[in-house]
């Protein structure tokens, strides 16, 4: 089997990262070690792997390599990190290797760094992100989801995704125990005056991290599909401009809130307050996606993005 049929694991991608960063930008062992949270040992274990498997010779051989210098484009650009994987030929595993990639992310920021309040959102590559998460310990933190939920049970709705992930973690759950929308602006007001979801409102402003998706505006997006008002056509929101979505409240290609009654419904941090988050993961991929994810970039609404190369590729180009 050559490199470039070689499955793409989680063991393949440390493998790959730690010979770029050796091999390429010249870092030494114990800031490769410090850098991916583990000790100079292993990381000499893995040039050498990388030395005899062939990945390393007259030039870079694995489909990986792309990746990680598109990554390292990105941070360039202001992202604190990104983790950008292969994009496969079947649209449907899209979800499952970011869910993966992203789950491996968190769980190496959880060993490496303290923290306390953890928000998540919903979605398909978010319930992708809770079944990769390895098992782990962390009674001192808090996962909470950050904004309401469809009214209608599904294993991509927020309560079950905040609630399996801290069960994985061993960690503390809140909910955000309301509907995504409300009837209209002013029900919306009142239920987030009520003390419960002020407290709930306060906690969240106090996580460390925030992981969440897009939603774009075709019929591939759960929103459309399951959380949407049936008052609010997708023509009305395309007609005011908007992308996508995230927290249920739609943008434009900019990045900026829309002009429509609906983002006033939604149940949920407003998008304004990430920027007082310390570390938003946006972890979203597809082609259908790209026109949202560059609103992202542009906007800079996430300081860490979780994507495919294809669509990262054309969104970097059009944020450029």
């Amino acid at each position: 089997m050559g490199n470039l049929d070689r499955p793409v694991n989680a063991d393949h991608q440390t493998l790959v990262r730690v010979a770029w960063l050796y091999f390429m930008e010249g870092r030494t062992q114990s800031e490769i070690a410090d850098a991916l949270g583990t000790n100079r040992l292993r990381i000499n274990r893995i040039i050498n792997e990388a030395r005899r498997s062939g990945l390393v010779g007259i030039q870079f051989n694995s489909r990986l390599a792309s990746c990680v210098e598109l990554e390292h484009e990105l941070v360039g650009r202001g992202l604190k990190a990104a983790i950008i994987v292969p994009t496969p030929a079947d649209p449907e595993l899209v979800p499952v290797l970011i869910g993966q990639a992203t789950a491996q992310y968190i769980a190496q920021t959880l060993r490496q760094t303290s923290i306390r309040g953890l928000g998540v959102g919903w979605g398909a590559t978010l319930r992708e992100m809770v079944r990769h998460m390895p098992e782990g310990r962390f009674p001192e933190l808090c996962v909470n989801s950050v904004m309401g939920g469809l009214t209608h049970g599904l294993e991509i709705n927020t309560f079950e995704i905040a609630s399996d992930l801290a069960r994985r973690l061993g960690a503390n759950c809140e909910y955000f125990a309301a509907p995504i929308y409300a009837g209209s602006p002013d029900s919306r007001d009142t239920i987030v005056a009520q003390d419960v979801f002020q407290k709930a409102l306060r906690l969240i402003r106090g996580d460390e991290m925030i992981v969440l998706s897009v939603g774009d505006l075709t019929t591939r997006s759960l929103l459309v599909r399951f959380g949407l008002p049936d008052d609010i056509p997708i023509a009305e929101l395309r007609a005011c401009g908007a992308t996508g979505d995230m927290l249920g409240q739609f943008f434009d290609a900019g990045g900026r809130p829309v002009e429509h009654e609906v983002n006033r419904r939604a149940v949920a941090l407003p998008l304004a307050d990430l920027a007082g988050v310390p570390t938003v993961v946006v972890a979203s991929g597809g082609r259908n996606k790209a026109a949202a994810i560059t609103a992202v970039l542009r906007a800079r609404l996430a300081s860490v993005l979780v994507c495919d190369e294809e669509t990262a590729r054309v969104a970097a180009s059009a944020a450029a």
